[in-house]
C-alpha cells in the first residue's frame, strides 16, 4: 500500500511538473542563436564571445511586437507636465510633414500628467479635462488617421511620478480602458511602488494587456533598479536599464556605459532601454548629439525623439533623419552593438561595434577625450580575421572612405565626436579558401 501511494505521489508530481513546463513554453518563443551563421572564414574564433548573445533566449515575451527597437516621440524630455491634446496633435502632424514618420518614427507617446489627479466614481482613470478635453479615444483616432500609433503612460505603483493615479491593483481595468481607447503603447513607470519588488509588480500588467486582445507595446520603466535585463524579457518589449537621462554630456555617456553592460540580453522582441533621445534640446553640442544618436542606434536602443519636433533646427533634423544610421538600429539581425576597445586616459578613445545582417559590422570611433585623437579599430578587437579586406562606408558623410582596408582602420576624431561606419568584408579575399 505504501509503495502504491509513493508511485501515485511521484506520478502526481511529474504531472504537475509537466503542466508547469508546458505553461511556461506556451508563453515563450523558440529563438535561434542570433549569430548562428557567423563564423569563418571572415570572423575570428572569438567573434561570438565579443558579441555575446547567449543571454537572449526562448523566454522573451511573445506578442509579435518589437522585432526591431521602437521608434517615435515622447513628450517628457521637452514638455514634462506641460502637455495637452493640441501639442500631441501638432506633434503627430509634424512627424508626418517632416518625413520622420516615413523613416519609422511612428509612436506618439504621451508621458505623465495626462490624467486627472483622482479616478472617477467607478474607479476608472480619467483624462484631465482642462488639457485633454476631447479624451484619449478621440486623440488616438486622430493619431491613427495620420498613420501613426498612440502611446500612454502609467505607473506600477499607487501614483505616477507626478502624483496622478497609478495602476497597481487596477491592471485589468486600466488595460481594458487603454485598449478601448485604441492605445498602442504603454510606458509603465516605477514611482510610489509600495516597496513591492518589480518582479511582482510588472507581470500583472503584461497579463492584463495580453488579455485585452489588442497588441500593445509594453515598455517597462523600472530605472534598472533590479537589473531588469535579467528578468524582464518574459515581461516586456523593452526595459529601462538606467535612471532618467538628462540633456548633458555627462549623463548621456554614463548611461551609454551602464546600458552596455546588458548587451547580451537584447534581441528581437525585447530591448535594453537607456532612455529617450535628448537630441535637439540644447544642452549638448552638435557633435555630442551626433554621438548620442550614433551610439543609441548601434546599441539597438529605442529611438524615441525627446525634442519639440514642431520647431527643430536643421542640424537636429539632419541627425534624426539619417537613414543610414536608422538602418543600423533597425537591422533585422537584432544584435546590440557594444564597446569592444578603449585606449587613452580613462579609456576615452573608444571603439564600439556590432554585427549586422549580411556579414557586415557597424563600427563607431567615439572620442570621449578632451582633445582630438586618432582612434584605431583593429581587426582583432572587431573579431575579424587579420587578412580580411573591408570596404568602409562613412554613415555621416554618406560615402565610401576606403574600399580595401586590411588589419585595422584609423580616423582622426574631434573631441566629443563620434564617427560611424559600416564595414563590409570583401568576398574576394576568401573566395578561394
Amino acid at each position: 500500500m505504501g509503495f502504491q501511494k509513493h508511485n501515485k505521489s511521484v506520478l502526481v508530481h511529474l504531472f504537475i511538473l509537466f503542466i508547469y513546463v508546458s505553461s511556461v513554453f506556451v508563453s515563450a518563443r523558440v529563438v535561434q542563436p542570433l549569430l548562428q551563421n557567423y563564423g569563418k572564414p571572415i570572423f575570428r574564433s572569438n567573434f561570438h564571445s565579443i558579441y555575446d548573445t547567449s543571454n537572449y533566449g526562448v523566454f522573451h515575451l511573445s506578442n509579435g511586437l518589437a522585432l526591431t527597437p521602437q521608434m517615435g516621440w515622447n513628450s517628457w524630455n521637452f514638455f514634462a507636465c506641460n502637455i495637452n491634446e493640441t501639442v500631441i496633435k501638432e506633434t503627430a502632424d509634424a512627424l508626418v510633414s517632416t518625413g520622420l514618420a516615413k523613416l519609422g518614427y511612428v509612436y506618439v507617446n504621451i508621458d505623465d500628467c495626462w490624467s486627472s489627479v483622482t479616478r472617477n466614481l467607478k474607479g476608472d482613470l480619467v483624462p484631465d479635462r482642462k488639457t485633454f478635453p476631447s479624451g484619449i479615444k478621440a486623440l488616438a483616432d486622430y493619431v491613427h488617421g495620420k498613420g501613426l500609433k498612440l502611446g500612454i503612460y502609467s505607473d506600477a505603483g499607487a501614483f505616477t511620478c507626478q502624483v496622478r493615479p497609478g495602476s497597481i491593483f487596477h491592471e485589468n481595468d486600466d488595460a481594458d480602458l487603454f485598449a478601448s481607447w485604441g492605445v498602442d503603447y504603454l510606458k509603465y513607470d516605477n514611482c510610489y511602488n509600495l516597496g513591492i519588488p518589480p518582479k511582482k509588480r510588472y507581470p500583472p500588467m503584461r497579463d492584463a494587456l495580453n488579455e485585452t486582445g489588442r497588441k500593445i507595446f509594453y515598455s517597462i520603466c523600472e530605472w534598472g533598479v533590479d537589473d531588469p535585463a535579467l528578468w524582464a524579457g518574459t515581461v516586456g518589449n523593452s526595459w529601462r536599464t538606467t535612471d532618467d537621462i538628462n540633456d548633458t554630456w555627462a549623463s548621456m555617456t554614463t548611461i551609454a556605459d551602464l546600458n552596455d553592460r546588458w548587451a547580451a540580453y537584447a534581441g528581437p522582441g525585447g530591448w535594453n532601454d537607456p532612455d529617450m533621445l535628448e537630441v535637439g534640446n540644447g544642452g549638448m553640442t552638435y557633435q555630442e548629439y551626433r554621438g548620442h544618436f550614433s551610439i543609441w542606434a548601434l546599441a539597438k536602443a529605442p529611438l524615441l525623439i525627446g525634442c519639440d519636433v514642431r520647431n527643430m533646427t536643421a542640424e537636429t533634423f539632419e541627425i534624426l533623419s539619417n537613414k543610414e544610421v536608422i538602418a543600423i538600429n533597425q537591422d533585422s539581425l537584432g544584435v546590440q552593438g557594444r564597446k569592444v576597445q578603449a585606449a587613452g586616459i580613462d579609456g576615452c578613445s573608444q571603439v564600439w561595434a556590432g554585427p549586422l545582417s549580411g556579414n557586415r559590422l557597424t563600427v563607431a570611433l567615439w572620442n570621449r577625450c578632451s582633445k582630438v585623437a586618432t582612434i584605431t579599430a583593429s581587426w582583432e578587437a572587431l573579431g575579424l580575421e587579420s587578412g580580411i579586406h573591408v570596404s568602409v562606408r562613412d554613415l555621416w558623410q554618406h560615402k565610401v572612405l576606403n574600399g580595401d582596408a586590411v588589419s585595422s582602420f584609423s580616423a582622426r576624431v574631434d573631441s566629443h565626436a563620434c564617427e560611424l561606419y559600416i564595414f563590409t568584408p570583401s568576398t574576394t579575399s576568401y573566395s578561394a579558401l
